[in-house]
């Protein structure tokens, strides 16, 4: 049972890995500068991390194989969105942001089968 559990693991990773990597390719030819992945903090991780012009974007990346409309986004619920943000300050901390005024952002890129939404300032 416990191998068939991190198989599984390990197969959802692969996957996570693979939607990341399409995402930063999408992120990368719309002008954005890759600064970071998944960045881990106490908190919780931050699939990517961006600058877009003026604003630090850090982006969830969520995919869902076939669900309703709208499944990925709604996987980014307010509990998580709590998660990012706490990860997002102290990312902001570590890196010597917080003694900027560097305007933030959070953003969304949900693939759901092979479509896929890019939600900019998906919470705040």
């Amino acid at each position: 049972m416990r191998e068939e559990n991190n198989i599984r693991k390990n197969h959802y990773y692969k996957i996570g890995t693979a939607y990341e990597e399409q995402a930063v390719l999408f992120l990368e030819k719309e002008g954005y500068e890759i600064l970071e992945r998944n960045f881990h903090s106490y908190h919780g991780e931050i699939d990517i991390i961006a600058r877009e012009g003026e604003y630090l974007v850090f982006v969830e990346v969520k995919y869902r194989r076939a669900a309703y409309p709208g499944a990925a986004l709604a996987a980014v619920t307010p509990a998580k969105q709590k998660r990012i943000r706490q990860t997002a300050e102290y990312y902001l901390y570590s890196r010597h942001y917080s003694d900027m005024d560097i305007p933030c952002r959070f953003d969304v890129v949900a693939f759901e089968g092979e479509k896929f939404t890019h939600l900019k300032n998906a919470f705040m």
